[in-house]
């Protein structure tokens, strides 16, 4: 019996000194993402950029911040480049116009904001939030949104912020040949011709775990290319692009949006995990390579559970992609085969 005692304090005593692991993952589309076709001084500015918004959001989870913090201020970084399908970087609708979504969810509470068709939120990831937290909502669209995030403190911007040359000549082009491309194009064109496979899917998001053991998720985009009649996709759809759940994991998903608000992918990662007992990488790998594979539906998701483990699967050629944990963990890429680039 006094050993057992002994015993019984010593685990003790070791569970009392184990940290809790923390980490964030982000994303920054998916899609037909080839070595080929990028230039190594692309290449550097994409995990240049990636490496800035992932250290951004650790900083955060290393000095003890929330997890809904990291993955907005990851998230804001995404926004204010123009290299990724949201924010600054968003495309243009057939009316010449950029239609911007965003959403974020608290895993501990399951509280959660989203914003669409916004024209004047220089980060829709701010509306967002200030849905989530200071509005008994969960979505609002339009000018509407535009107004209360005003009211709240988000910052407010001409239309002509958004603009970028690659982003209008895409649309032209797009136009020209009548097609809806899904994402920004590598350096080589502007568009793909319809039905061709060499599209990319735009959109940008984070996924965090924090030292309180709380997960979070939070997803951003400006949409297809040429899209038109207020077309919504999956971003800031709650359970189809973005979901959190201490419980289970967060995730925030990238791809062709009609196919992941059918399936409500996000969430049924989470469900996957808590009815079919399932890991995450399980999980994850089932809903990315089997339920959309089955459908023709592209793109893929990342995610993260309460033990910092984390997921990146995606059924296109490559995405752009980061890790870091206190575990050790850290890299960013971009290629299917795992390469980082030059």
């Amino acid at each position: 019996m006094i050993v057992f005692a002994a015993l019984i304090v010593s685990c003790s005593q070791t569970n009392t000194n184990m940290e809790q692991p923390f980490g964030i993952v982000i994303h920054g589309g998916a899609g037909t993402i080839l070595k080929k076709n990028m230039t190594p001084a692309m290449e550097k500015e994409y995990t240049d950029k990636l490496a800035e918004a992932l250290n951004a959001g650790y900083s955060i989870l290393e000095k003890g911040g929330s997890a809904l913090d990291a993955v907005e201020a990851a998230v804001v970084i995404l926004e204010d480049s123009p290299l990724f399908n949201a924010g600054k970087g968003a495309v243009f609708t057939h009316d010449g116009k950029n239609e911007l979504d965003a959403s974020i969810m608290d895993g501990k509470t399951l509280k959660a904001g989203a914003v669409a068709g916004v024209h004047t939120i220089r980060n829709p990831i701010c509306g967002a939030r200030v849905v989530m937290e200071k509005s008994e909502h969960v979505m609002m669209v339009g000018k509407g949104a535009e107004q209360f995030a005003a009211k709240m403190g988000c910052a407010i911007v001409d239309t002509s912020y958004f603009f970028t040359q690659k982003r209008w000549e895409q649309l032209q082009e797009a136009i020209r040949v009548e097609t809806i491309p899904l994402d920004h194009t590598d350096t080589t064109s502007f568009i793909y011709p319809e039905g061709s496979s060499d599209k990319k899917y735009g959109t940008v998001g984070a996924v965090a775990l924090d030292k309180q053991g709380n997960l979070a998720a939070a997803t951003s985009t400006g949409g297809m290319t040429n899209k038109k009649f207020g077309r919504v996709g999956d971003s800031p759809i709650i359970g189809s692009g973005t979901y959190a759940s201490n419980g289970t994991c967060a995730v925030s998903c990238t791809g062709h949006g009609e196919y992941f608000i059918r399936n409500v992918v996000a969430y049924d990662v989470s469900a996957q995990m808590r009815y079919g007992r399932k890991s995450l990488s399980e999980a994850a790998d089932f809903v990315i390579n089997q339920t959309l594979q089955k459908q023709d539906g592209r793109g893929g998701l990342i995610a993260i559970d309460s033990n910092a483990n984390v997921a990146m699967p995606f059924n296109t050629e490559g995405m752009y992609r980061g890790v870091r944990t206190s575990r050790g963990l850290s890299e960013v890429k971009i290629y299917e085969n795992g390469e980082k680039g030059s």
